[in-house]
């Protein structure tokens, strides 16, 4: 007989997406209706994120030969993905992420994928606000902003000033139209790797930079700025559940991992060569601002991160909601909720101002615990893999004790990083 799950509809996260998968999320007993086109798209949107700015950052780091590190998350992400899958096919009464820890490890497990996943959601809420207060002083560089007799630098002031802009979002209930806005991440992602190649090819940046074979010292931040380009695995139960056909999710998987990939390779390969050991944690510093190549990839990079905050924070206001007396869930404190997430991040990115090195927090410690060491664990227990000895069981314990040293060595150097920078 199937253990029964607890549902808490605060632990979705709709990353994705559009109407549907959403109402999907929300509501276990909705039509299962996306075609495999369609959840290719979604999942492409997913995966595609603000790690492909940090991937040449990531290839300097580590030298050329660290681009085998990067299939090998890739490889390793992919393979992971399909336990999730055969997870929610051992048990129907399987909706989200945190319903595969109950089912392996009980309330324990759920609470463990739970906080992973907010945690991750935060801190990437925080890397928004950084990005986006970096380029901006970039493009638009001022000294210090006098207001009501305090000096604020020009990076801190675009940083208040996008929080406030990004504040409204988050009050909505309805976020459709910011789905519909966040859900362009294939295409920003495309834009940002042509325009790049563009303004190296014909703006004059050229390929001139022969890089470094291998930086063993720098393999750590490589591996975690790596691992966070693969941290999409909480919502691959939602893209599953969405499929008309299920079994054709292993299929989107590969499509998925190997566009994704490719895409995240060749930014890598194409900002290492234009600016070598000289590129920033997000390429778009390197940029001459003189070039309408360079606005175009720059305006793009500062647009998709505004409309995905607000996907990114709704999970954890309703999880924050759901704690809160019955008598005291209303309009006023949700927005008192959201609000108080907004400062608090904003407080964050303005004392921890360091892009690369909170992404590389957030690969090796929470990208690699999500998406390689929980699956792995989970799918040990609820197959009953661990009692045998197998070639699978072997592999999954090489997974799990490589991504454990992983998470160790660049949580390590990413803590150390930043208490170096403050």
């Amino acid at each position: 007989m199937s253990k029964k799950l607890s549902y808490s509809p605060s632990l979705i996260v709709p990353l994705l997406l559009n109407d549907e998968e959403k109402a999907i999320a929300s509501h276990p007993s909705a039509k299962n209706t996306v075609s495999f086109f369609r959840t290719c798209l979604n999942g492409l949107n997913t995966i595609a994120g603000i790690g492909i700015l940090s991937v040449p950052y990531a290839l300097a780091s580590g030298g050329w030969l660290s681009l085998a590190l990067l299939f090998s998350i890739a490889a390793a992400a992919f393979y992971t993905g399909l336990l999730i899958k055969r997870c929610m096919d051992k048990n129907s009464n399987i909706r989200t992420y945190p319903d595969i820890g109950e089912l392996a490890f009980g309330k324990i497990g759920r609470l463990i994928v739970s906080v992973c996943m907010y945690t991750e959601l935060y801190l990437v809420s925080i890397g928004f606000l950084i990005l986006e207060g970096d380029n901006l002083s970039n493009m638009f560089p001022i000294g210090e902003v006098q207001i009501a007799g305090l000096a604020i630098g020009g990076k801190q002031f675009f940083v208040i000033m996008v929080a406030l802009i990004i504040l409204p979002t988050v009050w909505l209930d309805n976020l459709s139209l910011l789905s519909y806005l966040s859900a362009s991440g294939v295409f920003a992602s495309a834009v940002i790797i042509l325009s790049i190649t563009w303004t190296a090819t014909f703006d004059g940046v050229g390929f001139h930079h022969k890089g470094t074979l291998v930086n063993w010292n720098g393999l750590p931040t490589a591996v975690s700025l790596y691992a966070f380009c693969y941290c999409a695995h909480p919502v691959f139960p939602t893209l599953y559940n969405s499929m008309t056909n299920k079994h054709q999710f292993s299929n989107v998987l590969l499509v998925c991992f190997i566009i994704t990939t490719v895409g995240y390779a060749s930014m890598a390969i194409i900002g290492y060569l234009m600016f070598g050991d000289k590129v920033e944690s997000q390429v778009t510093l390197n940029l001459p601002l003189d070039k309408v190549s360079s606005k175009l990839a720059i305006y793009t990079t500062l647009v998709n991160p505004i409309s995905k905050f607000a996907l990114m924070a709704t999970p954890i206001t309703n999880a924050l909601k759901d704690l809160l007396p019955r008598t005291h869930k209303n309009r006023v404190t949700s927005i008192l909720v959201s609000t108080v997430l907004v400062m608090s991040t904003t407080i964050v990115a303005l004392a921890v101002p360091f892009f690369g090195s909170l992404m590389s927090l957030v690969g090796a410690f929470l990208s690699v615990t999500a998406s390689i060491l929980l699956p792995c664990l989970c799918y040990l227990k609820i197959s009953g893999t661990y009692r045998k000895f197998g070639c699978e069981t072997v592999a999954i314990v090489m997974i799990i004790m490589a991504a454990i040293v992983m998470a160790i060595s660049g949580t390590y150097i990413s803590l150390m990083e930043i208490a170096h920078h403050l």
